[in-house]
C-alpha cells in the first residue's frame, strides 16, 4: 500500500528507516563545522508541517535530495518543489545554510512516461534513527547564546518527563515548556499549528504551509520567522522583547489533527510517538497583567515609545494590548506603582507587502509625548540597508518582500523623527482610515504609490535612450533571479547612476500642466496599472499630485547607490528562481515584491525625496485635525 504524504504518522515510520546519509548521526563537529560524516543538514517540512532531517553529501544537490525523500513521501521528484525562502531551489544547495529549513511541496504534475524511475533501491536502506536531540537550535544566528543554556534546560527537563502545558488563549497551537523545577521556561509555537495551518488545535485549518494565513501578506508557517526577526531586530534589548529562537523539536505533546493522522499509533511503551517539528521558542517572561487588564496612563513612556520605535520599524501589523505584558516593578515599601512592558507576539510583523498595521498605543497620551534624546540617538543609528543584511546572514529564509518593507518603514521613522514628528503622528501617518465600506490609503502609501509612479517613468524614459543608442550593450535581465550586483556604501539612500535624460523633478511639472489635459483619464489609468493598484485608487490622485506641488521647488541631492543582491553569493541565478508566484494577489495599494532591483533603487531614490513634502502636509493639516476612523484590524494572534 503506498504511503500517504497527509500521514505524520507514516511520515515518521519512513524517516526512522532511511539511511546515515539521510539522517544519521551528527556529532556536534559534525553540527558546527559542517564537516565530518556529512557536509551539512537541512531539515526538510512537508506542506503538513512534518520534518526530517536530511544530511547532504557535497554532490548532493537538489534532485538528489527528492530522490531521497521519494521513498519516504512517495511522491515523485517530478512532482515535488523545495523551496528556500522566496526561491524554489533547482540544483545547487551550496548557498543552503548549515540546519536551514526547506519546504518540500507538492506540483501536482505528471511527468514525462519517458522520465526513468529515480526511487532509491532496497540497498540504499538501513534501519536508523534520529539521533539528534528532542529540541536544537536551527540554524544558529550569532545572537542565539542568551537562549543555548535555557534551550539546554528544556531539552533536560523533556528528558526527565517534565511534560510541557498547552496554552488555551490564542488562535494557535502554543506550549509552555518547563524545566526540571517544573518552572515556565519558555513559550513554543510550532509553524504548522498556526492558524490556518494543518495541525491547527483550534478548528482554524484548511491550508498548506507556505499559502496565504491570517494576514494575506504573511503565509502560513512563516510567523515564527517573523518572531525570531523581531528579537534580532531589537538591538541593544532596546524594546524588551524576550529572547527568541527557531527550533527544532519532537515531542508527543504537539497536535496532530484527524485529517492529517490516518492512525494514532504509540511506540512500543505506550506513550504517544514524539513528533518533530519546526518552531519558534521564546523564553518566558514573568508578569503580572497584560495591557488589556490595566489603564494605559501608568505606562512608562519610555516604555511605549520604545515599543513603538520597534512596531514602527517592524511594520506590526498587530500590537494589541494583548501582547503586551505588564510587570510590576514597585516593591514592598516603595512609593507608587512602577512597571515595565514586555512586548510578544511578533508573528505579523514584516509583512511582504504594505498592508494597514494596527497600533494600539496610537492613541495613548505617552505617544503624543516628544521622543528623548536617548531615544533620538537610538533611531538616528539604525541602519535599514545593515538591517536588512544581518537578517539575510541570521535568516537566510526570509523574504525579500518583508526585508523591503522593514527598509521602507525604517527610512520612514527615520525621515519623520528628524522632520520632529512624535511616535502618535508617526503611526497615524502609517495607518489607513476607514470609511464608508473601503479602506482609504494611508498617507505612507500615497507617497510610495507616487514615488512608484515617478521611478517607472524614469526608468521608462532611461530604456528608451538606451535602446536608441546604437553603441549601447544590451543584457537581458530577470529581476527575479537577478545575479548579485556590486555593493556600494551602507547607505538607504539610493540614487541612480546614469541613463536620465532630464532632471526627475521636471516629470512632477509635467504631471502638473498636463493637469487639464483631456487625456489625463487614460494617463492615470495607465499610472494605476503600473502601481499594481486597484482602479478605485483614482480618486486619491489628488492626494498625489498635491504631494507632487508641494515637491516642486525641491531639487535633488546626490545620493550614494547600493544595489541589494537577488540571490546569495556565489550563486548561478540558473540555478534559483522565485516563489513569490505562490502569494495571491492581495488588498494592498503598494506591492514591492514585484519591482526589480533598479525599480526599487529608483523607489528609494523618490521616496526619499517625497517625504518632506508629505511631513510639511501633515504639521500644517494638524491642528484641529481629528482622529481617524479605523476598522479594528487586530487578530488577538
Amino acid at each position: 500500500m503506498p504511503r500517504n504524504l497527509e500521514s505524520p504518522v507514516q511520515t515518521q515510520m519512513a524517516v526512522s528507516a532511511l539511511k546515515s546519509s539521510l539522517i544519521g548521526d551528527y556529532s556536534d563537529k559534525t553540527r558546527s563545522e559542517g564537516r565530518g560524516g556529512g557536509w551539512k543538514r537541512v531539515f526538510v517540512q512537508t506542506d503538513t508541517g512534518f520534518v526530517l532531517a536530511v544530511q547532504l553529501d557535497r554532490g548532493d544537490n537538489a534532485h538528489t535530495v527528492k530522490r531521497k525523500l521519494q521513498l519516504a513521501l512517495n511522491v515523485p521528484t517530478g512532482e515535488s518543489s523545495l523551496t528556500f525562502g522566496d526561491h524554489v531551489l533547482k540544483n545547487d544547495l551550496s548557498n543552503v545554510r548549515n540546519d536551514s529549513p526547506l519546504l518540500l511541496t507538492k506540483n501536482f504534475m505528471h511527468r514525462s512516461s519517458s522520465t526513468p524511475c529515480l526511487s532509491p533501491t532496497s540497498k540504499d536502506l538501513q534501519q536508523q534513527r534520529d539521533k539528534g536531540g528532542p529540541i536544537e537550535v536551527l540554524v544558529c544566528p550569532s545572537r542565539c547564546f542568551r537562549t543555548k543554556q535555557l534551550v539546554k534546560d528544556v531539552g533536560r527537563a523533556i528528558r526527565n518527563g517534565v511534560d510541557p502545558i498547552p496554552v488555551n488563549s490564542g488562535l494557535g497551537g502554543a506550549y509552555y515548556f518547563r524545566n526540571c523545577k517544573g518552572e515556565n521556561a519558555a513559550i513554543v509555537k510550532p509553524n504548522d499549528e498556526e492558524p490556518f495551518a494543518p495541525n491547527n488545535p483550534k478548528g482554524f485549518t484548511g491550508r498548506a504551509l507556505g499559502q496565504p494565513g491570517l494576514k494575506r501578506s504573511v503565509r502560513v508557517g512563516e510567523t515564527g520567522y517573523r518572531e525570531v526577526a523581531a528579537y534580532l531586530l531589537d538591538y541593544d534589548n532596546f524594546a524588551n522583547v524576550p529572547p527568541t529562537v527557531l527550533v527544532k523539536i519532537a515531542h508527543p505533546v504537539f497536535n496532530v489533527n484527524e485529517g492529517v493522522r490516518s492512525t494514532k499509533k504509540k511506540v512500543s511503551g505506550g506513550d504517544p510517538q514524539a513528533v518533530s517539528k519546526i518552531a519558534s521558542f521564546q523564553q518566558f517572561a514573568p508578569h503580572d497583567f497584560d495591557a488589556s487588564d490595566l489603564g494605559t496612563s501608568g505606562f512608562p513612556v519610555s516604555s511605549v515609545h520604545r515599543i513603538g520605535i520597534l512596531d514602527i520599524r517592524i511594520f506590526n501589523t498587530d500590537r494589541h494590548a494583548g501582547n503586551l505584558l505588564v510587570r510590576n516593578l514597585t516593591g514592598a515599601g516603595k512609593f507608587g506603582n512602577q512597571t515595565e512592558l514586555i512586548p510578544i507576539d511578533h508573528g505579523l510583523c514584516l509583512p511582504e507587502c504594505l498592508e494597514d498595521p494596527y497600533f494600539e498605543w496610537i492613541h495613548w497620551p505617552q505617544a503624543s509625548i516628544p521622543f528623548s534624546e536617548d531615544e533620538l540617538k537610538y533611531i538616528a543609528d539604525l541602519d535599514p540597508v545593515k538591517d536588512a543584511d544581518m537578517l539575510r546572514m541570521e535568516l537566510p529564509m526570509i523574504r525579500e518582500a518583508c526585508l523591503r518593507v522593514l527598509m521602507l518603514s525604517t527610512i520612514f521613522l527615520k525621515e519623520a523623527t528628524s522632520f520632529g514628528l512624535c511616535l502618535a503622528e508617526i503611526g497615524e501617518m502609517m495607518s489607513r482610515e476607514f470609511t464608508g465600506a473601503e479602506d482609504q490609503p494611508s498617507e505612507l502609501e500615497v507617497v510610495c504609490m507616487e514615488a512608484r509612479r515617478l521611478a517607472t517613468e524614469r526608468e521608462e524614459c532611461s530604456t528608451e535612450n538606451e535602446s536608441g543608442d546604437e553603441d549601447v550593450t544590451q543584457f537581458q535581465l530577470d529581476y527575479e533571479d537577478h545575479h548579485e550586483m556590486p555593493k556600494g556604501p551602507s547607505a538607504y539612500h539610493f540614487g541612480f547612476k546614469g541613463g536620465s535624460c532630464r532632471n526627475p523633478l521636471s516629470k512632477l511639472d509635467e504631471a502638473i500642466e498636463e493637469e487639464e489635459d483631456d487625456t489625463e483619464a487614460e494617463e492615470e489609468e495607465s499610472n494605476a496599472e503600473k502601481l499594481a493598484c486597484p482602479k478605485p485608487v483614482n480618486k486619491w490622485q489628488p492626494n498625489i499630485l498635491k504631494l507632487s506641488t508641494s515637491l516642486s521647488s525641491f531639487s535633488l541631492t546626490d545620493k550614494s547607490q547600493r544595489q541589494l543582491p537577488a540571490v546569495p553569493k556565489g550563486t548561478d541565478p540558473g540555478n534559483w528562481r522565485s516563489a513569490n508566484e505562490q502569494l495571491p494577489t492581495s488588498a494592498s495599494f503598494v506591492k514591492l515584491a514585484d519591482m526589480g532591483m533598479e525599480t526599487w533603487g529608483l523607489f528609494l531614490e523618490k521616496f526619499h525625496e517625497l517625504l518632506p513634502g508629505a511631513f510639511n502636509s501633515r504639521k500644517c493639516g494638524a491642528t484641529g485635525q481629528r482622529a481617524k476612523q479605523r476598522l479594528g484590524t487586530s487578530c488577538q494572534f
